[in-house]
């Protein structure tokens, strides 16, 4: 199984107070949303700053997880609400909901079909117009059930995960949910930035340029990174 490092390519600002649980590139900019009720929120955010340029405060209740946008429409998880958020893409008012059994962690797509994350080793195959479950893939690694799968992204044909509590991002087979390859992202954030910084959580591609983003829980930054095959790993 291939095995990566890393090699940071550059560090953008990042609000060290969002609790970031879904994040993808669109059109240069980041689009996010963060967690914690009474803090959730879907934001656009300028790459190069940080700076917040457009926020929908999700209501307390509920706490934010990943997104994804479908044409000129963003959809959001709630973690144990059973409830999704469907926004206008360009101005994140709240035109619809969706609703889905257990909790929901993430999202992302290939231009045909939504997947969503929900901390099992189950990854859910959605229809992206209705939103209904067509079938899932169970991620495995060496026949092994892969636990909490988390915040998803659409790379190149695979599916990118965060394994929560880890540094640690599995590469997906999108068909057979085997586990391909593995990145080690071990070292690439200094504590000391943020004494309260949490997990690796945030994965966005940008297919135009082909740079890859990641950031975590109130991290202070967000980093390109080039992937580094380690050598004899096939």
């Amino acid at each position: 199984m291939s095995q990566y490092t890393y090699q940071v390519v550059h560090s953008y600002p990042h609000d060290p107070g969002a609790f970031t649980e879904g994040l993808f590139y669109w059109n240069g900019f980041l689009y996010e949303s963060t967690g914690l009720k009474g803090e959730s929120s879907v934001r656009k955010v300028r790459l190069e700053t940080g700076e917040v340029l457009q926020k929908h405060e999700v209501p307390e209740a509920y706490f934010g997880e990943g997104i994804i946008n479908w044409k000129e429409k963003l959809y959001q998880l709630t973690w144990q609400e059973e409830t999704g958020f469907i926004y206008d893409f360009k101005t994140f008012n709240q035109i619809g909901e969706f609703h889905y059994k257990g909790e929901g962690w993430a999202l992302t797509t290939d231009g045909k079909r939504i997947f969503m994350s929900d901390g099992t080793p189950q990854i859910r195959i959605l229809d992206p117009e209705t939103l209904n479950e067509i079938s899932r893939i169970t991620v495995t690694d060496n026949g092994q059930p892969v636990n909490d799968v988390n915040e998803l992204e659409w790379v190149k044909g695979e599916i990118y995960a965060n394994i929560w509590k880890t540094f640690r991002i599995a590469r997906i087979n999108p068909v057979s949910g085997k586990v391909v390859g593995w990145i080690d992202i071990t070292g690439i954030l200094n504590s000391a930035d943020n004494p309260n910084v949490d997990v690796a959580n945030g994965i966005a591609y940008d297919a135009e340029h082909d740079r890859l983003f990641i950031t975590g829980k109130y991290w202070p930054k967000v980093f390109e990174i080039k992937l580094l095959k380690i050598q004899g790993s096939r």
